[in-house]
C-alpha cells in the first residue's frame, strides 16, 4: 500500500530487489520495527530514483534520503552489531547534525544521551491538552498509560491519532481495508461495536460537490435510509503543475519522492551550502529532508508547505557558487 501512494504502483518486484539492497548497504541489519521500516524506506527511494546500490554509495553527499535512514545512520536506533558500513555512513551524514546538539552521530546507545523523563508530568500534560474537561476533549477520553508512553516515544504521531479521534471518533471497528480507501457504491459493511451489537451500513450513492464543496452521501443504516453531508476538501482546488527539475544542472533540485511539502527551509536570496536542508516533505509516514547538494544563492523556491509534489518536480532553484 505504501508502495502505491509513493507512486510505484507495477514496481512490487523491484522494490523486492531494492530491500535486499537496502540491507546490504545499511550493514544487513536485524530487521524488526523501528530497523526494518528504514530497510524498506531506503528500498523505496533506490526505486523512486532510479539508483543501483554502487550510485547510493558514489552520490550519498548528494542524495535527499529519507529521515528514517539519517537517524539511523546517526544511531538512533543503536549500534547494528556488525557496525555502520563505511564510506557510506560518512558520506550519508556529512553536514548533518542531531537537534540541539554539536553532534553528527550518537557514540553509543542514544538513551544514554537523554534526561531522566518525568512520567508523571507527561500525564499531567496530556490530560490537560486531551482529557476530560480539556478544550480538545470530545469524547470525554481518560489519559491511559500506553497513551503517555506513546506520545513520550512518538510526540507528533500520538498528537496526529488524538486529533483524529477528536474529530471523528473511534474508528478501530472499522476494517482496515474501508478506514484506507472508503466503501463502493453498493457495498454493504458490517460493523461491530461489542458482542452482540453490529450495525449494518451500506452505501447507495455519492453526490457532486455543490458550490460550498458540501456531498450528499446516501447510505442505509440497518435498512433505514440516511443521508450525510461531508465537506469535499479536494473540491474547487486547482492541481498545481510543478515544472520538472533539470537531471544534469546540480543546481535545480527536484523532489526525490512523491509526497506533500511539510516545511520549506529557505527563501529567494539566501546563502546556501551543500547539505543544507531546504525543503521537508512527507509521504505515508516517510519523511524526507531534501538537502542543498552545492554551495550557491537561492534563486527560487518553487513550493509552499501544503504542496502536492511528484518525484522529478522542481521545488527550490540554486544559483551555483
Amino acid at each position: 500500500y505504501q508502495s502505491t501512494q509513493l507512486g510505484l504502483t507495477g514496481q512490487w518486484a523491484s522494490v523486492k530487489d531494492a530491500y535486499a539492497v537496502a540491507n546490504r548497504l545499511l550493514g544487513d541489519i536485524i530487521k524488526v520495527t523501528p530497523s526494518s521500516k528504514v530497510a524498506g524506506d531506503l528500498a523505496q527511494f533506490i526505486v523512486a530514483n532510479n539508483l543501483t546500490e554502487q550510485e547510493v554509495i558514489d552520490q550519498a553527499e548528494t542524495l535527499s534520503f529519507p529521515k528514517s535512514v539519517i537517524e539511523y545512520f546517526q544511531g538512533y536506533l543503536g549500534i547494528p552489531p556488525f557496525g555502520f558500513p563505511e564510506p557510506l555512513r560518512s558520506r550519508v551524514l556529512k553536514g548533518q547534525t542531531i537537534p540541539g546538539t554539536d553532534m553528527t552521530c550518537f557514540a553509543g546507545r542514544p538513551g544514554a544521551d537523554l534526561p531522566p523523563t518525568d512520567l508523571s508530568t507527561e500525564r499531567k500534560k496530556l490530560e490537560g491538552k486531551w482529557g476530560p474537561g480539556s478544550p480538545d476533549d470530545r469524547h470525554n477520553y481518560a489519559i491511559r498509560d500506553v497513551d503517555v508512553m506513546s506520545h513520550v516515544m512518538y510526540p507528533n504521531v500520538f498528537d496526529e491519532f488524538m486529533e483524529h479521534l477528536a474529530e471523528f471518533g473511534q474508528l478501530n471497528y472499522v476494517d482496515t481495508r474501508t478506514f484506507l480507501t472508503g466503501m463502493k457504491v453498493g457495498q454493504e459493511l458490517t460493523v461491530t461495536l461489542e458482542p452482540g451489537k453490529q450495525l449494518v451500513v451500506k452505501l447507495i450513492g455519492v453526490g457532486e460537490p455543490d458550490k460550498d464543496g458540501i456531498v450528499d452521501i446516501q447510505f442505509e443504516l440497518n435498512g433505514q435510509p440516511r443521508m450525510a453531508h461531508i465537506k469535499d476538501k479536494t473540491a474547487g482546488k486547482d492541481v498545481k503543475e510543478h515544472l520538472k527539475a533539470m537531471r544534469d544542472v546540480l543546481g535545480s533540485v527536484g523532489a526525490p519522492m512523491p509526497g506533500v511539502v511539510l516545511e520549506t527551509k529557505v527563501s529567494k536570496g539566501d546563502k546556501v551550502k551543500a547539505g543544507d536542508p531546504l525543503v521537508s516533505l512527507s509521504a505515508m509516514k516517510m519523511e524526507t529532508m531534501v538537502a542543498s547538494p552545492c554551495d550557491g544563492i537561492v534563486k527560487k523556491v518553487e513550493v509552499t508547505a501544503g504542496d502536492q509534489v511528484e518525484a522529478g518536480d522542481l521545488i527550490v532553484e540554486i544559483e551555483e557558487a
